[in-house]
């Protein structure tokens, strides 16, 4: 229904005063006679009070969506002061004036010229004023109203989302939360029912169900089952309008997923699997698989494999693949047909990850028979142990016998073996080994300061079938015994000062030796027998294997005698006694007084001066400088000795030569050897270029004779052909000129160069054969025979 809302303007007659406006609820046709309103003004406050108001308005209520052909109306506006004279005019500002809103001037009536969509702008704030229309001045103060859109239910619900995925786990309870929707309306809210929505659901019974008002989507049915069904897909329809028949509605797709729970235990498909494994079957090796049957994924499908019991229990282990949740059988000791040829396991397989609250569907684990048969196969030797461990002393003699290995076939046939070395672990042949028994023995000699352990491996093969053999690691310890003499640490080298006092420490003596010893070491140090007596030092064994050298006497001198060598002998104590010389070498030095050496050389006090580290930098940067600059001056000196491009005029070839002077003319021969320019065979190709050093001396070439009647252009062509192919040619720009005018005319050359000699000779009757174009060189040169003979 449309409601029409007037606004009236009245105008207070009297003295001056302030327009107040105040919105009413509806539209009046009386004011109160007085009415109190508080106005701000500065810091003060005052009561104002008014007997009537000039300015009466309302809110205007339109409906959006308007389909009329007309306009639509919206309201009049009306002031005291219009009389009906047309003296007033109405004019109307804000949002949408103008436009979307006009306004009768004359009578104040409003109206919409265009559909009002409340979604787009539900407010619209507009100012309205009367002014004079002969003066132009406002006869009341301008007015604010507001003009709001009534909504009508013109917009469906939407979902947030056109497709919604939940997922839930299967077994769930009913009532169980799945996901919830929601749809919006852009309608009002606010007016009617038109923004009330209530969600439905279209299809997805009877598995789940729908609050009508939240949206919340639930299970509806007990124990679905994922292992059945696992995808679901529900249609929920959302109205606005309450729901109520003539409502607009939307719909949307909800994707369930039931996610899998651990409710079905493993199943083996067969109780019993048989399986055969030779007897030569390495450790670790898989002797087969089985695997059981879980309806369950991902982890709820983990199973774990055990064998429980059996007569293999000790002899096979089982693994689980976590790629194939299979069960592999696997090899856990060496098998032996011999021994036993048939093993039966019970295996069990269980889920690893089991749900309490499915314990009542059952156990979750199974179990199946396990037998495997052992097959005979032809095996290599097996030795006693699987190292052997010698010790031989290093003194043993040769081919002495340290040890012995012991290997046999395990087959039944008990063939019989033989034994050899591994050369490759024992390159220098050092150990020997007799095949049919297989002691080892020595075959070279031994030394434990050499190499302590000798680590080979024997082989042991069938005699009947070399190819089944096996091999086993011998460790040779070779034992020590006293066989080197003790000997210094270090080498000795000291010095004693030529003031040094009696019975002083020079130097401390150690010793060490190469061979084993379980008690330690124990050396003992003496002078040898010819420095006993003579020497001028004494040696004192601390027995702690040191020895200090002490001054015999009070001083040295380093000029009668600069170094003593002091013979030392060091013995231990073991057996045999093993004993050395060794030598000390004893520098006689100058000290100052504190014994700190200063100087051992006696040539240094003839000569105690010396260069210093300075002064032999600088006598080396000199010569460096030096070699420098000879070098430069011998390249400065290179570089002139080279030649310039031309040195002289009487170069045969063709140059650019520029004259200071204008020349001799024709008889000026100096500057080119004119010849040429008389004939091209004239030019003497020996003739090496002068303007460069030649690198390779080419031979002659000798330029092709030009027949005779050849063209200029041929001529031209084939000079212009030898130069580009001409090895000698400069590799920089140069000028070659062409002074042939032809060589097989018949009045020979035409150039004036020649009929210097020639002129008597000539007969120019035949230019008068020539034709138009040469008849005035006939003219000239006939005119001239014709004088001569006159």
């Amino acid at each position: 229904m449309r409601t029409y809302h007037c606004f009236w303007l009245l105008f207070w007659a009297g003295q001056p005063h302030q327009s107040f406006l105040t919105p009413l609820s509806k539209r009046t046709s009386g004011f109160p006679e007085k009415e109190k309103v508080l106005v701000l003004s500065g810091n003060s406050r005052q009561d104002l009070h008014r007997s009537k108001r000039s300015w009466m308005w309302n809110q205007f209520f339109l409906l959006e969506e308007y389909t009329g052909t007309d306009y639509q109306y919206v309201g009049k506006l009306h002031s005291d002061q219009d009389k009906g004279d047309g003296s007033l005019k109405y004019i109307l500002s804000g949002d949408g004036a103008g436009d979307l809103f006009i306004i009768n001037e004359n009578t104040g009536d409003i109206q919409a010229t265009k559909r009002l969509d409340r979604e787009e702008k539900p407010v619209y704030i507009l100012r309205a004023q009367a002014i004079n229309r002969r003066t132009g001045r406002p006869v009341e103060p301008e007015s604010e109203f507001i003009i709001k859109i009534h909504d009508i239910n013109d917009n469906e619900p939407m979902f947030t989302k056109d497709v919604y995925n939940a997922s839930i786990p299967e077994m769930s309870d009913v009532g169980t939360f799945v996901v919830q929707v929601t749809a919006t309306d852009a309608d009002d809210p606010t007016y009617g029912n038109s923004a009330k929505v209530v969600y439905s659901i279209l299809q997805g019974q009877p598995y789940f169900s729908v609050e009508s008002e939240t949206g919340i989507i639930k299970t509806a049915l007990l124990n679905m089952d994922r292992e059945n069904r696992e995808q679901y897909q529900v249609v929920i329809q959302a109205k606005d309008m309450g729901g109520q028949m003539g409502g607009l509605s939307g719909t949307t797709t909800v994707n369930i997923t039931l996610t899998d729970v651990n409710d079905n235990p493993p199943r083996f498909p067969q109780s019993t699997y048989q399986f055969r494994a030779p007897e030569s079957m390495p450790l670790d090796s898989p002797v087969g698989r089985i695997k059981a049957n879980d309806a369950d994924v991902d982890e709820n499908a983990e199973i774990e494999y055990s064998i429980t019991e059996g007569d293999g229990y000790d002899m096979f282990g089982i693994t689980t693949d976590k790629d194939t949740q299979e069960g592999i059988i696997t090899v856990k000791k060496a098998l032996d047909f011999e021994s036993k040829n048939l093993y039966i396991l019970k295996v069990e397989a269980t889920n690893t990850h089991v749900d309490p609250r499915f314990l009542y569907l059952g156990p979750f684990k199974d179990s199946a028979t396990v037998r495997i048969q052992v097959e005979d196969v032809d095996e290599p030797p097996m030795f006693s142990r699987p190292a052997y461990i010698m010790e031989v002393k290093e003194d043993v003699p040769l081919n002495s016998v340290i040890g012995t290995v012991t290997a046999q076939d395990p087959d039944a046939a008990k063939n019989p073996v033989k034994y050899s070395v591994d050369r490759h672990t024992d390159m220098d042949r050092v150990f020997n080994i007799n095949s049919g028994n297989g002691s080892i023995f020595t075959s070279k000699p031994l030394d434990r300061e050499t190499l302590l352990w000798h680590n080979i491996t024997v082989i042991a093969a069938e005699i009947n079938n070399p190819k089944q053999s096996s091999r086993v690691p011998v460790f040779i310890k070779v034992l020590d015994v006293n066989d080197n003499a003790p000997e210094f640490a270090m080498f000795y080298e000291t010095f004693v000062c030529e003031n040094a006092k009696a019975e002083q420490l020079i130097q401390t003596l150690s010793a060490v030796d190469k061979d084993d010893s379980y008690n330690g070491h124990q050396f003992s140090f003496s002078l040898a027998p010819e420095a006993a007596s003579s020497s001028n030092f004494t040696l004192q064994d601390n027995r702690d294997n040191t020895a200090g050298i002490f001054t015999r006497k009070t001083r040295y001198n380093r000029h009668e005698t600069s170094t003593y060598f002091l013979p030392v002998v060091i013995s231990d104590n073991d057996y045999p006694i093993q004993s050395s010389t060794e030598t000390v070498t004893i520098r006689v030095c100058a000290c100052d007084h504190r014994g700190k050496m200063l100087s051992c050389n006696a040539e240094a006090l003839i000569h105690p001066t010396g260069l210093s580290t300075g002064a032999l930098i600088a006598i080396l940067l000199c010569i460096i400088i030096l070699l420098v600059t000879v070098v430069l001056f011998a390249a400065l000196r290179r570089q002139r000795k080279k030649e310039p491009l031309i040195i002289s005029k009487e170069d045969i070839r063709d140059n650019i030569v520029s004259y200071n002077d204008e020349g001799g003319g024709e008889e000026d021969t100096q500057a080119f050897d004119i010849g040429t320019l008389r004939n091209p065979e004239a030019i003497d190709d020996n003739k090496l270029r002068r303007d460069i050093v030649p690198e390779t001396l080419f031979l002659p070439r000798r330029t092709a004779a030009v027949r005779d009647n050849t063209d200029v252009r041929d001529f031209i062509n084939q000079r212009l052909k030898e130069n580009d192919t001409d090895p000698t040619a400069p590799p920089y720009d140069s000028l070659a000129t062409y002074a042939y005018e032809g060589n097989g005319s018949v009045a020979e050359s035409l150039s004036s160069l020649e009929s210097v000699t020639t002129d008597g000779d000539q007969d120019y009757d035949y230019l008068s054969d020539w034709g138009p174009r040469f008849k005035k060189l006939a003219d000239m040169y006939g005119s001239m025979d014709s004088d001569k003979d006159s």
